[in-house]
């Protein structure tokens, strides 16, 4: 797990209110409002937007 603090830092660039991340798992972070996941590799984790997976239907927020 990210370190609680750096966590509470990290927000997604896709987004232009820039909501703040959460960590689903060790290798992933979610953002809550376009549903995109972003990979951490080797504890560092890759906000590039190129590189971003795209959302799946069960973790895209319904408006």
């Amino acid at each position: 797990m990210l370190d609680p603090s750096f966590l509470a830092i990290l927000a997604c660039p896709k987004c232009d209110d820039r909501p703040p991340l959460t960590q689903t798992n060790e290798s992933e972070l979610l953002c809550p409002v376009c549903g995109a996941r972003y990979p951490i590799e080797d504890g560092i984790p890759n906000l590039l937007v190129d590189d971003l997976e795209p959302p799946s239907d069960s973790t895209t927020a319904q408006p």
